[in-house]
């Protein structure tokens, strides 16, 4: 069983460290827009790859959509996949 709360919170560490975010990652709803809370395309790509490292997981072509790192919700639901939860 996946552990959601877990992967948020880790989640959530890695756009602390990476996504250059105008408010606190860990304050943020699952479901806000991380472009609009101030992540540009360029620091996407270092939020994925964050994720990448953090999860053990290779995002996909087809995952290299802004609609998946739009939110925590989002990342969640393919980090949930890619790890096979």
């Amino acid at each position: 069983m996946t552990d959601i709360n877990a992967i948020d919170a880790q989640i959530r560490n890695v756009l602390k460290d990476h996504a250059r975010l105008s408010k606190d990652a860990m304050s943020l709803d699952v479901n806000e827009d991380l472009y609009q809370a101030g992540m540009t395309s360029h620091a996407s790509v270092n939020v994925m790859l964050g994720l990448e490292g953090t999860f053990d997981v290779e995002f996909p072509d087809h995952m290299l959509k802004r609609n998946v790192f739009n939110s925590v919700a989002s990342i969640r639901t393919a980090v949930v996949e890619l790890i096979g939860g």
